[in-house]
C-alpha cells in the first residue's frame, strides 16, 4: 500500500488579498491556524480556490513556503503545481518541494488538453522528477476532459502516484477506478456534495471548499464514517447541500471568498478576470452561513 498523504478533509484555501490586490499573509496565516483548530486534515494551498491560474511564480512558491512553514508539521500541506506545460509543471514541482510541501496536487492538462496515453505521458513525467507524493486532479468541468480508469490503472504503477482528487461526479466511473487500483491509488472526493457517497467506495476524504466555512463540520463528515456511524455522517451530508449550493452560486472561487468576507476575515476580492458575487446570490450564502450557525 503506499503512503496516505491524509485521511479526513483537507481544505482548499482560498488566497486572501489586500486591497491592492497584493497576498494578504497576515489573514491566510488566521485562516490556517483557524482550519487547524477546527480539525481541518490537511491544508491544500494554490489550488483552484487558491486562484492558481492568477498567481506569479515567485507568489507561488512564496504561498507554499508560508503554508508550510505556518502549519508547522501539525497538518501535511498538498501544492497545487499543476500546468498544461510538463516542463512548468515539473519546474514548479521541484520548487514546491524545496519549500517542504509534503504532497503535490496536480490537475489534468487544460486549454490544449490531450489523450489519455498524453496523461500517462504527462503525469508520469511529473513523478519522475520528484521524490513528493503525487495526487493526481481530474475536474473535466473545467479542463474538458477526464482520466479514464484504465488510465488510473496505469499511473497507479509509478510509485509517487499515490492518489487523485476525483470530481467528475460519476459514481460508477469512481467505483471502477476503485477496483482496478485497489491500494496503489486513493481516491479523495474532489465534490462537497459527494464525500459521503465516496467514502462508502472507500475514499480516503474530500479536498474541500466548504471547508473553508465549515471546517469542523466537513472533517465530521469523515469521522463519523469511519466510527460507523454511517446515518449520521450521511445526514451531516445532507445537511449541508444547500450551504454547499450556494458555495458553487457561482465561479469557485468567488462565493467562497464572500463568505468569509461575511465571517469576518479580511479575505478581499477574487483576482480579475473573476468579479464580486451578486447580491441575489451573496443574500442566499448569508441566510445558510446564519442557518448553520457559522454567522450572527
Amino acid at each position: 500500500m503506499k503512503k496516505i498523504v491524509f485521511k479526513g478533509a483537507g481544505v482548499a484555501i482560498i488566497t486572501p488579498m489586500n486591497p491592492d490586490m497584493s497576498v494578504n499573509y497576515d489573514v491566510l496565516g488566521d485562516l490556517i491556524d483557524f482550519q487547524i483548530e477546527n480539525k481541518t486534515d490537511s491544508i491544500v494551498i494554490c489550488g483552484t480556490t487558491g486562484e492558481s491560474s492568477t498567481l506569479t511564480d515567485d507568489e507561488h512558491i512564496e504561498l507554499i513556503d508560508f503554508a508550510v512553514k505556518r502549519t508547522a508539521g501539525r497538518v501535511p500541506v498538498v501544492a497545487g503545481t499543476g500546468s498544461n506545460d510538463t516542463s512548468y509543471a515539473i519546474w514548479l514541482s521541484k520548487e514546491a518541494a524545496n519549500v517542504g510541501a509534503d504532497a503535490l496536487l496536480h490537475v489534468t492538462p487544460y486549454y490544449n488538453k490531450t489523450s489519455q496515453l498524453g496523461f500517462i505521458r504527462h503525469f508520469n513525467a511529473i513523478a519522475d522528477s520528484t521524490d513528493v507524493p503525487i495526487i493526481l486532479y481530474n475536474v473535466p468541468s473545467r479542463t474538458g476532459l477526464s482520466i479514464q480508469p484504465e488510465t488510473y490503472f496505469e499511473l497507479s504503477k509509478h510509485p509517487n502516484i499515490v492518489a487523485v482528487k476525483e470530481a467528475n461526479g460519476n459514481i460508477a466511473s469512481v467505483a471502477r477506478t476503485m477496483d482496478l487500483c485497489g491500494d496503489e491509488l486513493g481516491v479523495y472526493s474532489g465534490n462537497d456534495d459527494f464525500i459521503t457517497p465516496l467514502l462508502s467506495l472507500g475514499g480516503l476524504g474530500v479536498i474541500s471548499v466548504l471547508s473553508n466555512v465549515a471546517p469542523k463540520q466537513t472533517h465530521d463528515i469523515c469521522e463519523l464514517f469511519w466510527q460507523g456511524k454511517i446515518k449520521e455522517s450521511a445526514e451531516l451530508q445532507i445537511g449541508m447541500m444547500k450551504l454547499i449550493d450556494a458555495l458553487f452560486s457561482d465561479v469557485n472561487p468567488i462565493p467562497v471568498k464572500a463568505a468569509m468576507n461575511m465571517l469576518g476575515y479580511a479575505a478581499g476580492q477574487c483576482r480579475m478576470p473573476l468579479c464580486e458575487l451578486s447580491e441575489k446570490n451573496a443574500a442566499v450564502l448569508k441566510a445558510e452561513l446564519i442557518k448553520h450557525g457559522l454567522l450572527k
